[in-house]
């Protein structure tokens, strides 16, 4: 199965983007895991080798797709 990984860090254009977008991926196809870089900040780091630059961002399949410029993640450690 391939991987979704949807980082946020809980703003409104995040929690808007996870409602629109990780939602719309076809869960059939995609192991879709949501990842709240504020209360998962030891994420962070996997994030970052994933190529997140800031966040709101989907991970497919390691690569990256940047949503909408939320929050830069220097900003969340």
């Amino acid at each position: 199965m391939n991987n979704a990984v949807f980082y946020h860090a809980g703003c409104p254009v995040c929690v808007e983007a996870e409602q629109m977008v990780a939602e719309a991926i076809d869960q059939s196809k995609y192991e879709v895991k949501i990842v709240h870089l504020g209360e998962e900040k030891d994420q962070i780091a996997n994030a970052e080798k994933s190529g997140v630059k800031s966040v709101p961002a989907l991970v497919l399949n390691g690569l990256p797709f940047h949503i909408n410029f939320g929050a830069d993640l220097s900003a969340l450690k």
